[in-house]
């Protein structure tokens, strides 16, 4: 599978993820907190903040905004 990265600054994007087969693992704490580490890592290469984000049991949504850092 190939993912494509957008790359343009200044840009505000809205996405859902969902977990595979829709498993409920994100009412984890764990899972959560696995969740937050991998934000956070991905954050110290691409600049971008999340204005909000909503974290159901089997997916979430995420509002990321890449204009300032």
């Amino acid at each position: 599978m190939q993912y494509r990265r957008a790359k343009t600054l200044g840009e505000t994007y809205f996405f859902t993820v969902v977990t595979y087969q829709r498993c409920k693992i994100l009412c984890e704490p764990d899972n959560v907190a696995l969740l937050r580490e991998i934000f956070c890592s991905v954050m110290t290469n691409h600049p971008f903040t999340i204005d909000a984000i909503v974290i159901l049991p089997e997916h979430f949504h995420a509002h990321v905004d890449t204009t300032r850092k």
